[in-house]
């Protein structure tokens, strides 16, 4: 008989995340004082330490600064709560598993793929929220369990992020935030991508597929304490009555299914900026339903089309008004916690902004460079934004900051800009695979049931793997280019 593991003593996400922002507080008053000429700081000569009530409030403004996502996780748990009751989904996953009987580890290269291509082309991460609990209640009907479904989702959309070849909010950002007069290649840019990407994603795969065969061929061999097995029984646990083998969908929840399946494509088309890829076919479709066309979503629009489609999947199921109602506000109200989770953790950004700590590390660390070789380069300008990443986990946002010190700094020292580029962008993909600061991680692991501590001692022997490979090949890169 297995033993029953038992953790104590671990600290909630929401803890975490509150000690990490006091940290940072405390340590903006260990270092040296910014200096300001006309009302403007130096960049690089120090930070301003932080007040108690900036540190208190830095997680209330990560709520005003999270709030479409917020408002879109919010609508997202009503939607999902109305497609639960219609019973279209647990049939649906019934029925796919009783077809993959005995390969139902296929799913994972499959899925993980699926979600590696939103990721390397345009940043598919916070979205992919809306994905975990449909992969949760999978995996575990399937025999694996929820760290399964969110290594999946994380690690698939996750390892195209880190390899990003097209991504506007990665890339894009970076090459535009160059100063005048440094020129990339473009194809260089998208090759080292393409090598992040792939090698990322059959590491993280082969991490996947291996646990997931130990979690089937035997359940006591899963990472998931007592308490968080519970919950992922109570929440995803399989209703199997002896009646699996014979249950089939019914012609409203196929129909429910079809209108499932198209809300997820439309908002993933939504959010793609075609404009930035020369497509314009999109175009014309105005934005009379939301407000701005396909390729100009983000969240708000995003959570306007869930709403809309909750309303449709309950007329075609003949839900009443009240049932409906009762039922969407039930299903908010699981995401509750989600949120707050997701606000918290952004309030570690609002903190290092106010403080210009971003600013500081990356100009004193951009002067440690500058006598360093060029196969040294690459390894430590990785090192400093792993570190910076775990403080600024938005991709855009850093790279902005980093990109325009960084770059003429590589250009000057006459290494390969693209190698420099790629590993801010490298070294931010790899951090959002595991740090409490990145709101995706904790908002999905919040809808997984999967606790932060448990996620971080699974992934870490993943994130290091990666980070050797990744290591290996942007200083092939800084080299060769």
């Amino acid at each position: 008989m297995s033993k029953q593991r038992k953790k104590k003593g671990f600290l909630t996400a929401f803890s975490i995340i509150f000690i990490l922002i006091f940290a940072l507080g405390l340590l903006s008053h260990l270092l040296p004082v910014a200096k300001f000429e006309d009302g403007v700081i130096v960049n690089g000569s120090g930070v301003v330490g932080a007040k108690l009530s900036e540190i208190l409030l830095s997680p209330i403004l990560g709520f005003a600064n999270a709030i479409d996502v917020c408002i879109f996780v919010l609508i997202l748990g009503g939607f999902l709560k109305i497609v639960a009751k219609t019973n279209a989904l647990e049939t649906g996953i019934q029925v796919l598993v009783r077809k993959l009987k005995g390969k139902e580890l296929i799913l994972i290269p499959i899925l993980m793929f699926i979600f590696s291509v939103g990721g390397t082309t345009y940043g598919m991460l916070e979205e992919t929220v809306g994905f975990y609990a449909l992969l949760a209640a999978t995996m575990v009907m399937a025999g694996m369990d929820t760290v399964v479904a969110s290594a999946v989702v994380l690690l698939g959309a996750g390892s195209g992020v880190l390899g990003s070849t097209i991504n506007p909010f990665a890339v894009g950002a970076a090459v535009s935030a160059l100063p005048d007069g440094i020129e990339v290649n473009q194809g260089i840019i998208i090759g080292l991508g393409v090598a992040l990407w792939l090698t990322t994603l059959a590491i993280s795969i082969f991490f996947v597929m291996m646990y997931a065969k130990r979690v089937i061929k035997k359940k006591g061999s899963t990472i998931l304490s007592l308490r968080e097995r519970k919950n992922m029984e109570l929440e995803y646990g399989s209703k199997d009555d002896g009646t699996t083998g014979k249950v089939s969908l019914n012609k409203k929840q196929k129909i429910t299914l079809v209108l499932f399946a198209l809300t997820f494509v439309v908002m993933i088309v939504g959010f793609i900026p075609w404009g930035e890829f020369g497509i314009t076919i999109f175009d014309k479709f105005t934005g009379w339903l939301t407000g701005s066309p396909l390729g100009g979503w983000y969240f708000n629009e995003a959570a306007l089309w869930f709403l809309i489609m909750a309303i449709i999947i309950g007329i075609v199921n003949r839900t009443s008004e009240n049932s409906f109602v009762d039922t969407f506000i039930d299903g908010a109200d699981d995401m509750v916690g989600v949120i707050l989770i997701i606000a918290i953790a952004r309030g570690a950004s609002v903190l290092m902004q106010t403080t210009h700590l971003d600013n500081y590390i990356i100009y004193n660390a951009a002067e440690l460079l500058k006598d360093v070789p060029n196969y040294v380069f690459a390894p430590l300008n990785y090192g400093l934004h792993v570190v910076l990443s775990i403080l600024v986990p938005s991709s855009s946002g850093l790279v902005t900051l980093s990109t325009p010190i960084v770059g003429p700094l590589a250009s000057q020292l006459g290494y390969s800009v693209e190698t420099a580029v790629m590993t801010e962008v490298a070294a931010n993909g790899l951090v959002n695979l595991i740090t409490p600061t990145c709101g995706a991680i904790m908002g999905g692991l919040a809808v997984a049931k999967v606790e932060y501590p448990t996620w971080f001692k699974w992934a870490l022997k993943v994130v290091i793997t990666i980070a050797i490979v990744n290591v290996i090949i942007l200083t092939l890169g800084m080299l060769f280019l």
